[in-house]
């Protein structure tokens, strides 16, 4: 077991920022998977402005995290990590807005099973990082970081298998040149989501890592 404050003294106001950040990358997914619910059903259009907000806190918390770095002399971190970890997160729910802008102006009705299979594990990748996320609070178990990237690194291995599938489908189907186009772009966009959150497991492995 390692710990990571007692060698860097206080630094609660970091981490409480971080967790939120991550917290706000996965509630931007639950967004995403109620959205998903209402589009695929042929409900009406919904309205990006809870998106546009979530990215937007994000934001501002990446800002803040910048802003504390700059005025701070010990951090609990390396400030490169902690920058690191900022960006990699903030990238999570900045996708999650742009996949939906595009499905939000899609004509055509989204095959379900395939949508909502990536829905579900854009959830499973991000309950593992938020998780990864708090565990660097007053230190950590390699073993445990370790758990939890492998089943952020399960659920980005299955979303490839269904971005695969549906593509292949798109492949072997009757749809014309131009829905193929868009729904390839589209089941890519999805599984970029679950990159991203590969993306900043990676950083907390490295930052788990670098201090044990």
């Amino acid at each position: 077991m390692i710990s990571l404050q007692k060698y860097f003294g206080r630094g609660e106001k970091f981490f409480d920022l971080i967790e939120a950040s991550a917290d706000e990358a996965r509630a931007s997914i639950l967004l995403f998977n109620r959205y998903l619910q209402t589009h695929i059903a042929g409900g009406p259009p919904a309205n990006l402005d809870d998106f546009i907000q979530s990215r937007r806190k994000d934001k501002k918390i990446t800002q803040q995290i910048s802003e504390e770095l700059a005025r701070t002399f010990v951090t609990p971190l390396e400030r490169e990590d902690i920058e690191a970890l900022s960006v990699a997160l903030y990238r999570v729910p900045k996708t999650v807005e742009k996949i939906v802008e595009r499905l939000s102006i899609y004509p055509g009705l989204l095959p379900q099973a395939g949508f909502r299979r990536q829905g579900e594990l854009m959830e499973k990748a991000a309950d593992a990082l938020v998780f990864m996320v708090k565990e660097l609070r007053g230190g950590t178990h390699i073993e445990r970081i370790a758990e939890a990237q492998d089943k952020l690194q399960w659920a980005e291995g299955e979303a490839d298998k269904v971005m695969l599938a549906l593509i292949k489908d798109l492949y072997h189907g009757d749809c014309g040149a131009k829905e193929l186009f868009i729904l390839q772009e589209l089941y890519e966009m999805a599984e970029k989501v679950i990159d991203r959150c590969r993306d900043a497991g990676n950083v907390v492995v490295q930052i788990v890592l670098k201090n044990s």
